[in-house]
């Protein structure tokens, strides 16, 4: 289970810069919040959103994208496989 802290932001971001996506937090009115783009492997997500924001957004991307988890370290695999069985906590 997750808090909105900043710490839990940075372990999300850490675990996306182990795949082959590239986060980058851009100014925007995305419908959901964030945008993917898919076929350049670039995820879009709101700046001007706060830690709850960019959290659930970046949670939601990660349960939609595939990511093997053999190419994860240890603790992302860890975080990666809590994040697909759990929900979010307060």
């Amino acid at each position: 289970m997750l808090k909105y802290t900043k710490a839990n932001l940075n372990k999300l971001e850490d675990l996306i810069s182990e795949t082959d996506y590239i986060l980058r937090y851009e100014k925007g009115n995305f419908k959901p919040g964030y945008c993917i783009l898919k076929d350049k492997k670039v995820i879009i997500v709101n700046k001007y959103y706060q830690i709850d924001g960019k959290i659930n957004c970046l949670l939601d991307i990660i349960r939609e994208l595939v990511i093997d988890p053999s190419i994860l370290s240890e603790k992302n695999r860890a975080l990666y496989q809590s994040i697909n069985q759990t929900s979010l906590s307060v």
